[in-house]
């Protein structure tokens, strides 16, 4: 009888235990990801040589860190921690897209993301990131704008999550 209680408890154990795991454990963006430069298409600047973008779970967003080498072999070595409460955050280092200074980020649901790039106050570009269900793939549409809010260049990136 008490070999049947301890399985039971096992049995019940295994059951429930998933969902006491945290939430950023099973969370698709949360990651290591590398461009995938074969598959991304670039538009009105040259392909990084590299790129990686780590996110992080941090509160009730994400810290989100670039790091690799831009086609004229500068650093590419930005970081920005987001909330997803609508007010703009700072890109910390260099190598930023378009020159942007902050960056404004909204979670539309567990697997996509928009977002907004600004210098000085000025949108620089509107980008999209969009996760695979099955968590493999990272879809990011920039859109970049030009003084009078219209698109000028558009460029696909796809991230391959390691």
């Amino acid at each position: 009888m008490k070999r049947i209680l301890k399985l039971i408890a096992v049995f019940v154990l295994a059951l429930t235990l998933p969902s006491l795991m945290p939430a950023q454990d099973t969370d698709p963006r949360v990651g290591t990801w590398k461009l995938n430069l074969a598959k991304s298409r670039f538009a009105g600047r040259p392909a990084p040589k590299i790129e990686t973008r780590t996110v992080e779970a941090q509160g009730t967003g994400y810290k989100i860190t670039y790091d690799g080498v831009a086609a004229d072999g500068s650093r590419i070595a930005f970081t920005f921690t987001t909330n997803f409460d609508g007010k703009p955050v700072p890109f910390v280092g260099t190598g930023v897209a378009g020159g942007a200074d902050t960056v404004t980020v909204k979670r539309i649901d567990s697997y996509t993301e928009t977002s907004t790039t600004t210098k000085q106050g000025k949108v620089v570009s509107r980008v999209r990131v969009v996760v695979s269900r099955n968590g493999k793939v990272a879809t990011q549409t920039r859109r970049e704008t030009d003084a009078n809010g219209r698109t000028t260049v558009t460029e696909i990136l796809v991230w391959d999550k390691q």
